[in-house]
């Protein structure tokens, strides 16, 4: 029988003493034959137990020996390859990782104490004749891994002009690991300082079931969702949360009843993957107080969860803040809210040629990045580096992650950010492995946009993957914009910028938007039809994380990031914002008054648009971050939803938005699965079925059949004088008002429970019966038809 070496260091966790319990070691009967079974040998650093065993895969038993902390035995085998990462298995644990260019790898077996001491418990080196099956370097292991953690070593060339840097010094993480512990507590800094201390995967273990409760897919319609963008920490982390656990999970749980009283079903989870938000830290002098990466797009690890968005941090090994998790999304399902993730697939956090070896670099950074022929980093991403997407590995990687996501955590889709890099062509190396067949003709340059991209193609006809909500942000940094041509395959919606800034021209008076504001009010079909897609298919949105607040955006011409510490040098110049006549906070009554009307158009537009209308955190009362529009590194006030401003008098907006939400979620008609006709949908001007699409009309209304509301009128005044308008006919039937913001809380929206409503309702009778209804200058309505009644003087 062929044989091979299991090498095993002895180090203070398996081996306190020189006496080894022979009764656990393969007896000589079963190895009689073979020359130099079992030799000790010392290294300078540490002691090696070498065990020849059969190449069939059989184990090498070992013992502990006496003193010292003690395992009851473990056992080495030969492992499998498949699946990557680690796996439970027969009573042990199955370790496999890729990594095709290592000529040398080493599995690190950590205590959660020594990883704190910057130490390794044990090393397991693996042969490559026997432990690795072509690119996969593999291990199986039997013990009691409770409260254990894993890295991996790997030698090999370091050349970073051939994309190479391998370093056998550092333990970089497993791709594919669950759960990755550092530090325990968001923002506190590691030993001696230290903002990227030695991370560690935790090994999984048998008792560590999460209780679902029967938890399923809600598997809403998408036509059928409102979607809440929001973060994790800064949800609850003010101290007027009255939260438990503010900043975590559980603080998300203790407030997801504010998500229903405001109509949501479906939140839209800023990145929750690992991140390090120490990672821009340094003092910045502009505010006195420290940057970090709040947003958290710089992703360590996709598997495992942001782990200091957890009340138990790095308890239990990490397993409890997984769990913590879970838990929010269950929750979350229990109330009939979906749970969609923000995911990072375009860049990581290892940046580029300068940027630290943490995990994909150390593994094999020719295949996980994008390089040029001399190593040097693609960056279409911005950040310094770019996924390889669509590399046979990486895509086959990012498709197990979003299936573990699905299938293990139960979330219900994904916003894929800066999604345009997922379309580029990978780094040609290998055009044979890659593509399949040599490249004829002219060579496909690394990042050219793919029409039907190996890994989009994956994901929309991959049969777990198909099932649940895919989002793209359809651009990138280096200047690919597809929003309205994303390769689709039918399945992925798109977060419409053109939505965006349409709305926002067209609300603050541009000339020359009414007949584009027609369109994304109809769901974009100038963009969507022609491909095939749907209404829903467009994420309509007026205000996302990266710009301007809602409160902002009709606050300030001018962008305002000195706080940042750049100078005014980042975020967006051309916000196409509107500042209602002065900047800033300090102004007088009327600007604000007019402010708060724009508030409720943008909304009010947002909620009668076809498509799916998503709201950013904290717009619902008002949240303001100065001006600035860029407020990526800030752990503080500038990004916590206020609650006690929610709760205050001026919450009268946060009322609106619910009334103005529910009212939507009624309506048949404001979430058609398909393009709204001429059957349904008559556009109007100033008189009835007469629309000025000109350059200069500032006017769009339209009336809408709807099966349960019977029929809706939605006008929008976006000129600076008012206007008296005249209303379709309808014999038998006469106009109501049910919202107008150019009246006063509660007046704004006429919902039953408004004191004296009966009486508000005959002061505009006498134009309603002329068929006639007034509208201040910047400001929009919604009337009902209903049955005309004479009433009797």
């Amino acid at each position: 029988m062929e044989s091979h070496y299991l090498t095993v260091s002895a180090s203070s966790f398996f081996y306190n003493a020189p006496r080894l319990h022979r009764k656990h070691l393969p007896s000589l009967s079963a190895i009689a034959g073979v020359r130099n079974r079992f030799t000790r040998q010392v290294h300078p650093n540490r002691s090696e137990l070498i065990v020849k065993a059969g190449r069939g895969g059989g184990s090498a038993e070992v013992a502990v020996v006496d003193g010292g902390p003690q395992l009851s035995r473990f056992q080495v085998s030969r492992g499998s390859p498949v699946p990557l990462g680690a796996t439970l298995r027969d009573g042990g644990v199955n370790f496999a990782v890729f990594a095709g260019n290592a000529v040398k790898a080493t599995l690190c077996l950590m205590s959660l104490s020594d990883l704190e001491q910057n130490r390794v418990t044990e090393e397991i080196s693996l042969d490559p004749v026997i432990n690795q099956t072509g690119s996969v370097w593999h291990v199986f292991v039997k013990v009691d891994f409770k409260d254990m953690l894993y890295g991996y070593k790997f030698d090999g060339k370091f050349s970073p002009e051939e994309g190479h840097y391998y370093d056998p010094s550092r333990i970089v993480l497993d791709p594919y690991g669950k759960a990755v512990i550092c530090r325990g507590e968001y923002g506190t800094l590691g030993p001696d300082g230290n903002c990227w201390p030695q991370m560690a995967c935790a090994v999984p273990f048998f008792d560590n079931e999460f209780d679902w409760e029967g938890d399923l897919p809600l598997k809403y319609p998408q036509e059928d969702l409102i979607v809440y963008e929001m973060h994790v920490r800064g949800f609850t982390r003010h101290e007027s949360s009255g939260t438990e656990f503010p900043g975590t999970y559980l603080g998300v749980v203790e407030k997801l009843h504010h998500l229903q009283e405001l109509g949501v079903n479906c939140i839209e989870l800023m990145p929750c993957h690992e991140f390090n938000e120490l990672e821009y830290y340094s003092y910045n002098s502009a505010i006195g107080d420290y940057k970090v990466n709040f947003w958290g797009y710089s992703t360590v690890n996709y598997f495992s969860p942001m782990l200091r968005y957890s009340s138990a941090g790095t308890h239990n090994c990490g397993h409890d803040a997984v769990n913590e998790l879970k838990l929010l999304i269950r929750e979350a399902h229990k109330r009939g809210i979906e749970v969609i993730m923000d995911v990072v697939f375009n860049h990581t956090a290892e940046g580029n040629e300068n940027g630290p070896i943490l995990s994909f670099r150390g593994a094999d950074n020719s295949v996980y990045y994008m390089l040029a022929p001399k190593g040097e980093f693609y960056n279409y991403s911005g950040c310094g580096n770019t996924f390889n997407c669509n590399h046979p590995v990486v895509r086959q990687f990012i498709v197990d992650c979003l299936r573990y996501w699905v299938t293990e955590m139960h979330v219900d889709g994904f916003r894929f950010d800066l999604a345009s890099i997922l379309t580029r062509g990978s780094s040609l190396y290998d055009a044979v492995n890659i593509y399949g067949s040599p490249i004829e003709g002219a060579l496909l340059t690394t990042g050219t946009p793919l029409s039907s991209p190996p890994l989009i193609d994956m994901m929309s006809n991959d049969p777990i993957l198909c099932g649940v909500k895919l989002i793209a942000e359809a651009w990138d940094a280096g200047g690919l914009y597809q929003v309205g041509s994303f390769p689709h395959w039918g399945i992925w919606s798109e977060w419409n910028g053109k939505y965006r800034d349409t709305v926002r021209q067209f609300i603050k008076g541009t000339d020359g938007f009414s007949g584009a504001l027609a369109e994304r009010l109809c769901g974009s079909p100038n963009l969507y039809q022609e491909g095939g897609r749907k209404p829903w298919h467009s994420i309509n949105f007026v205000c996302a994380h990266d710009g301007f607040t809602l409160a902002d955006l009709v606050a300030y011409n001018n962008k305002h990031n000195l706080a940042n510490g750049e100078d005014n040098k980042d975020g967006e110049n051309h916000n196409n914002s509107w500042n209602c006549g002065q900047e800033g906070k300090f102004v007088s009554i009327s600007v604000k008054k007019l402010r708060k009307r724009q508030m409720k158009n943008f909304f009010l537009c947002l909620m009668v648009s076809q498509g799916v209308p998503m709201i950013y955190m904290g717009d619902e009362y008002g949240h303001t971050k100065g001006g600035n529009n860029n407020t990526y590194c800030h752990d503080n006030y500038i990004n916590y939803f206020r609650w006690d401003k929610k709760e205050d008098s001026s919450s009268d907006f946060f009322r609106f938005c619910c009334l103005v939400t529910k009212f939507r979620r009624e309506c048949e008609s404001l979430g058609l699965k398909d393009f709204p006709t001429a059957e349904r949908l008559q556009w109007h001007g100033h008189a009835p079925e007469t629309p000025d699409w000109s350059k200069t009309s500032r006017f769009v209304a339209f009336s809408l059949k709807d099966s349960i509301k019977g029929e809706i009128y939605v006008a929008f005044n976006a000129s600076h004088l008012p206007v008296t308008i005249s209303l379709p006919e309808r014999p038998g039937y006469r106009w109501e008002p049910l919202v107008d913001t150019g009246k006063p809380a509660p007046y704004d929206f006429l919902s039953p429970d408004v004191p004296e409503r009966e009486i508000v309702v005959k002061q505009y009778a006498h134009f309603l019966d002329a068929n006639l209804y007034p509208m201040l200058s910047y400001s929009s309505i919604i009337l009902l038809l209903t049955p005309y009644v004479e009433v009797s003087s």
